[in-house]
């Protein structure tokens, strides 16, 4: 018998979508709706996401356009992305929110790329615990009667392939992540 790796796949792979989604928020000089995934706006007695209020689209490559379900929150909307951080500055035209989203300079792209590579690092770092995890567990069989020194060994190499993949993906986001952030 030898070690179920489903769980140290289900959790890898959840890093992986944790990750993904982190990087999600970072500008790339394009507009997307994932922009705003940060954005937390106080609206009926709650702290809600900016998608929860309203409809957002990208009409071209430069613009975020808001249409919140009810004109109430257009305030809220608009004073939450501008205390947000993002250097986005959110204008009212009547019932909508535009937002021009500038290109990006040579230094802040750069910057951008720091902040991606700590964010990938961070991900590697969650894989590594889920691997020592996964290895304490694979170690604490050995004795048992139907565990074999050899089914150990094929177990750990097992993880270690494994994380090397985890690993590797990781890698691979970040060099389409960081070209999409250097291209103009």
């Amino acid at each position: 018998m030898t070690y179920d790796f489903s769980l140290f796949n289900q959790k890898s792979q959840a890093t992986l979508d944790h990750v993904n989604t982190d990087i999600a928020t970072l500008r790339t000089g394009k507009a997307s709706a994932q922009l705003l995934d940060p954005v937390k706006v106080i609206a009926y007695g709650s702290e809600m996401k900016v998608n929860e209020l309203a409809n957002i689209s990208t009409p071209d490559p430069n613009l975020i356009i808001i249409k919140p379900w009810d004109r109430s929150v257009i305030e809220s909307i608009e004073k939450a992305i501008a205390s947000s951080g993002l250097n986005l500055s959110p204008v009212v035209d009547n019932d909508i929110i535009r937002i021009a989203i500038p290109q990006l300079t040579e230094e802040r792209r750069l910057e951008m790329v720091k902040l991606l590579q700590k964010k990938i690092e961070g991900g590697k770092v969650m894989l590594r615990n889920i691997r020592s995890d996964i290895k304490q567990k694979i170690e604490d069989q050995e004795g048992e009667s139907n565990i074999s020194e050899d089914d150990i060994r094929r177990d750990l190499e097992k993880l270690n392939t494994l994380t090397q993949e985890y690993i590797e993906q990781l890698e691979a986001i970040e060099a389409k992540k960081e070209q999409e952030l250097l291209a103009v």
